[in-house]
């Protein structure tokens, strides 16, 4: 028998059949899509992670308080990072490879305006030096400056999100918000850098560290300190310079036990890489279940098939129809199954990665498209043959006793 003869008996069977075929193409449909998608949002994940800290740049260097070595020292007894460590590393004048140091407290608290009430994602207090070393550019109006730190003057800078929370349409710029019962004037809205994932980091408030700390934090430690590097090839020498200052304020002869820790921008990407790929992984496990599920419909679809048309088959066997053919005919019906219900999860899967799914842009990766399909024709194969091959071995006389 002909292929195209073969192919029309078979979707002559799968339509004798409409809704049982439909339910168990839909199946295959749904693991197809599923591993689609769900390694779709693992990619788009990482891709969010990385574009974040890329964000910051190759040169920049964040120093947080707590043991380097990971130990068990206790809380209390590792000294925290001040404004005093910041000054020191900003008039280090043996170095020329760090080029600018913010120290940064981090806070919440309610924003007012007129009769909107919006809490922020972070109230951030920093030195002007946090914009160029955190990679956040003015949209409108403009940055405060060193003498407004020196002063303490109530002036803030506004993410785009919360700028668009609190004032809408209307321009922000000279406008004043309360923040903690302090009344802060608006003076800059930032670019928007777009969500990354479950975290916005256009829901901010930033202004200059002593106001921040008279109105909420108080004059203690400070939460990190952020260095920029002269430039990428000097990161290596900043974060020597910072070592051997920090072990000065904080009176520490063995590095080794220095109780702070420097994190690069490029240490910081391969480990949340290595993460995100483990993440994407078990997503992609995950999903491959509902492809498994998918097959075992086909099996199951298939013997209901083989039983039905026994008879059939035995008057065909009669008649001199070879074991390949029968075979051929059922193995084509299963195939075509999956083959079916496959593309309609490809379509399925590309459409769904077009909105976002958890505050996750999906981003399609084309091997896991060729990979579900060619898995779930694979998988219509190996479930198919088990009823093909036992439709195959029916004797004939076996079959057309068969009521």
């Amino acid at each position: 028998m002909i292929l195209w003869q073969t192919l029309r008996f078979a979707v002559g069977g799968l339509a004798a059949n409409k809704v049982r075929s439909a339910l168990t193409m839909l199946g295959v449909l749904i693991g197809v899509a599923s591993v689609i998608l769900l390694l779709a949002v693992g990619n788009g994940s990482s891709q969010a992670v990385k574009d974040s800290i890329t964000s910051l740049g190759t040169n920049s260097l964040t120093v947080s308080a707590g043991s380097a070595a990971g130990g068990s020292r206790a809380t209390s007894s590792v000294k925290k990072l001040t404004v005093a460590d910041a000054k020191a590393l900003a008039s280090d004048g043996d170095s020329s490879a760090i080029k600018s140091v913010a120290p940064v407290v981090t806070t919440s608290g309610t924003a007012l305006y007129g009769n909107i009430s919006y809490s922020p994602g972070s109230i951030v207090g920093t030195y002007p030096a946090y914009f160029e070393t955190a990679n956040q550019k003015v949209a409108h109006g403009e940055y405060f400056t060193d003498d407004d730190v020196l002063g303490s003057r109530k002036v803030a800078v506004l993410g785009a999100t919360t700028a668009k929370q609190l004032f809408d349409t209307e321009d922000p710029v000279g406008k004043k918000i309360v923040l903690g019962g302090t009344p802060f004037t608006v003076v800059g809205v930032l670019q928007a850098k777009g969500g990354s994932g479950f975290t916005d980091p256009d829901d901010v408030v930033i202004a200059p560290l002593p106001t921040v700390q008279n109105a909420f934090t108080g004059f203690g430690p400070v939460n990190q300190i952020l260095v920029q590097a002269a430039s990428a090839d000097t990161t290596t020498a900043a974060q020597a310079e910072i070592t051997r200052v920090l072990l000065g304020t904080h009176a520490i002869a063995d590095p080794s036990k220095a109780d702070f820790r420097i994190t690069n921008q490029a240490s910081l990407l391969t480990a949340r890489e290595s993460t995100t790929k483990t993440f994407t992984v078990l997503l992609g496990a995950v999903a491959a279940i509902s492809l498994l599920v998918g097959g075992i419909g086909i099996t199951n679809i298939m013997l209901v098939t083989v039983t039905e048309r026994t008879r059939e088959i035995g008057i065909r066997k009669a008649l001199g129809a070879p074991r390949a053919v029968i075979l051929g005919q059922f193995l084509t019906e299963s195939t075509l199954l999956s083959v079916i219900g496959a593309g309609l999860g490809v379509a399925a899967g590309l459409i769904g990665s077009h909105f976002s799914i958890v505050g996750i842009k999906p981003v399609v990766i084309p091997e896991s498209v060729l990979g579900a399909f060619g898995i779930a024709v694979a998988i219509g194969l190996f479930f198919g043959s088990y009823p093909a091959n036992r439709a195959a071995s029916l004797r004939p006389i076996d079959a057309l006793r068969h009521e």
